[in-house]
């Protein structure tokens, strides 16, 4: 008997714990109800874990009619604002949420773009993704290895985002060809979706003959579509330009560039996410000199947070060092994991 009151006051103590750990509740369209952690929401998809599933629920947002959460999150709405807020929906409201830490605002759920549990701890703020191909040919032992991949972290007025991509080829009685570019950059988010960029981009190839072009960037830029399906934004500023080349004359060039820039990512269609983005770079002091870089991937969603991509990298210069190509550009098929 005493083992069993000792028991049932443990179940009574630790019952309000429980309850608090399954405390975020929502409804879908056909009426579904799922109970359990809400852990993200991005890109129109939220994750939800559950004591009943080994595996999270993936849900798209916008089929979400109700939701009640106690939990305080990092919040952006599709004009740009961030927010730290809980949210719930009153009965009757149906697609609308109360964000109880921001003076009780309405807002309708397809206008909420992102969500991110602020208890959540730095890990839970990274993204990053890795992908791998490899090609072998008998003839003349051809052989390719190209590797992508990404990193990005999400404050609540901040992001840090970075790349590194290689792809290198070796081919009995040539030369090992090979293109290397990297990138780092800070966003700070302000008001009505305007947002202030910091940057450094890093490249080298063989085929403009370029050992390393390093371009340091700062201006502002807007997103001027903001949603569960997709973000189009562009953005302008200056750009320093450094170039060492591995021409016969060793050449190096220092330069002033002005950049203007235009990005399309498009998700939430089926299983595929498509990004793309131009920048154009016409030279301060340079007379006649313009360089333009373009970028586009296609990704499609495996299980398991595994993907297939496509992408095609794209440089181009008006005026390249003696004996150079005026362009460089270069096909991936990769296979990778992402981290989230």
């Amino acid at each position: 008997m005493a083992y069993q009151k000792i028991t049932f006051l443990f179940l009574v103590v630790l019952a309000p714990f429980i309850s608090w750990s399954q405390n975020d509740t929502i409804v879908l369209k056909n009426n579904d109800k799922l109970v359990g952690e809400i852990k993200s929401m991005d890109r129109g998809v939220v994750t939800i874990e559950t004591d009943y599933s080994d595996s999270d629920f993936t849900i798209t947002w916008i089929d979400i009619i109700s939701i009640k959460s106690k939990q305080n999150y990092l919040m952006t709405l599709s004009d740009g604002t961030r927010i730290n807020s809980s949210m719930y929906t009153k009965d009757g409201d149906s697609a609308v949420v109360t964000l109880q830490g921001h003076n009780n605002e309405l807002v309708k759920i397809r206008d909420i773009v992102y969500i991110n549990p602020v208890k959540n701890k730095f890990l839970s703020r990274i993204k990053a993704s890795v992908s791998l191909g490899y090609n072998f040919t008998k003839s003349n032992n051809l052989s390719q290895l190209s590797v992508n991949s990404n990193l990005s972290y999400t404050a609540y007025k901040w992001g840090l985002n970075g790349s590194y991509n290689l792809v290198r080829s070796n081919q009995d009685s040539v030369d090992a060809t090979s293109r290397v570019d990297a990138s780092v950059g800070l966003k700070y988010f302000m008001k009505k979706d305007w947002f202030y960029s910091l940057s450094g981009d890093f490249l080298s190839n063989d085929e403009q003959k370029l050992q390393l072009r390093s371009t340091v960037k700062s201006g502002l830029g807007k997103y001027v579509i903001h949603s569960n399906r997709m973000y189009f934004g562009g953005g302008f500023g200056l750009a320093f330009n450094n170039e060492k080349f591995t021409d016969i004359n060793n050449t190096n060039r220092n330069s002033l560039e002005a950049y203007v820039g235009l990005a399309l990512d498009i998700f939430d269609v089926k299983d595929f996410n498509l990004n793309t983005n131009l920048t154009f770079y016409p030279s301060l002091t340079e007379s006649g000199r313009y360089r333009a870089d373009y970028n586009l991937n296609l990704k499609y969603d495996l299980p398991l947070d595994f993907f297939i991509k496509l992408g095609l990298t794209y440089n181009y210069d008006s005026k390249p060092v003696e004996g150079a190509s005026v362009s460089d550009y270069v096909f991936q098929s990769t296979f990778g994991w992402e981290f989230n």
